[in-house]
C-alpha cells in the first residue's frame, strides 16, 4: 500500500524536530484564526507531543497564540480517570496547557472512563457544533510500533468505520476499550501531522513508506490534505 498522500519533513535531531513541530502548530493556528476566527486542534498522547506542548506553553511560542481562540480536543483517549498518568488529557494539561488562558469551556476532553459508546456519540455531536465546516484545523498523531495511530489498531473494527467521526474501539491486543477519532474524521482535517522521532521508529517508518504491508497509519491523508510526517534523522534512517 505504502503512502499515497504524505509529505515528509526530516530534521537532524529530536530537538530541531520538536522546534519545527512547534512552529508548524503556530502556523496552522495563525491560518485558522485569519480564516475563520478560531483554531480547533486534536491533541495526541506520547512523549514527543509532550515536548512540543511544553515548548508551545512557554515564550516565545506562548506569546504568538491568542489562547482564547483555541479549542482543545483529543485524537484518542484511554478508559481511565482524567487524573491518571495514563490519560492523554492529563499528559497534555500537565505539559503546559493547564497554565495557558484557554477558557475551560474550550477544553474538550474525551470522557472515556465510563459509557464509552454514549460519550463517543456526545463527542461527535460536540465536533458538529464546534468545528469549522465539520473539519479540524489540525490533528496531531503518532505512530505505534505496530503501525497504529490514534487508537485505530491493526485488526480492530475501528479501522473499518466509514460513517462515524468518534467511536469506542475495542483493542484485543491490549484487552481494553478506547475512544478515538475515525479515519473519515481525521482525513477531513485541514492539517494532519505525525510526530515520529527516534531510532526505535526507523523500522516501522521504512515499512509504512515502502513495504506492501498494510498499516492503519497509511490510511491517513488525502489528495487534498496529505499528511505531514515530521521526523528526525534517526527515525528516517531507513528511508
Amino acid at each position: 500500500m505504502a503512502l499515497p498522500y504524505a509529505n515528509r519533513h526530516i530534521e537532524p535531531n529530536r530537538e530541531s524536530a520538536t522546534l519545527f513541530a512547534a512552529h508548524h502548530f503556530v502556523t496552522c493556528y495563525q491560518k485558522a484564526v485569519d480564516h475563520h476566527g478560531f483554531f480547533t486542534v486534536a491533541l495526541s498522547g506520547g512523549s514527543t507531543p509532550s515536548a512540543v506542548y511544553q515548548m508551545l506553553s512557554k515564550p516565545p511560542f506562548s506569546d504568538l497564540i491568542m489562547w482564547d481562540k483555541v479549542h482543545l480536543f483529543w485524537s484518542d483517549e484511554r478508559a481511565t480517570s482524567p487524573s491518571s498518568s495514563e490519560s492523554n488529557y492529563h499528559m497534555a494539561m500537565e505539559s503546559g496547557f493547564k497554565d495557558m488562558p484557554i477558557p475551560p469551556s474550550q477544553i474538550h476532553r474525551m470522557v472515556a472512563e465510563e459509557d464509552l459508546e454514549l460519550n463517543a456519540k456526545r463527542y461527535e455531536e460536540l465536533l458538529h457544533l464546534t468545528l469549522f465546516k465539520g473539519a479540524f484545523d489540525l490533528i496531531l498523531l503518532g505512530m505505534g510500533d505496530d503501525g497504529h495511530t490514534a487508537s485505530l489498531f491493526p485488526l480492530t473494527k475501528g479501522i473499518l468505520c466509514t460513517d462515524r467521526q468518534v467511536i469506542a474501539n475495542y483493542i484485543p491486543q491490549k484487552n481494553c476499550w478506547r475512544m478515538t477519532l475515525t479515519f473519515p474524521c481525521i482525513n477531513q482535517a485541514e492539517n494532519t501531522v505525525f510526530y515520529v522521532l527516534g531510532a526505535s521508529k526507523a523500522f516501522m517508518v521504512e515499512q509504512v513508506f515502502h513495504s506492501s504491508n498494510v498499516f492503519p497509519c497509511q490510511q491517513v491523508g488525502s489528495r487534498l490534505h496529505p499528511a505531514l510526517w515530521i521526523m528526525d534523522q534517526a527515525a528516517a534512517a531507513a528511508l
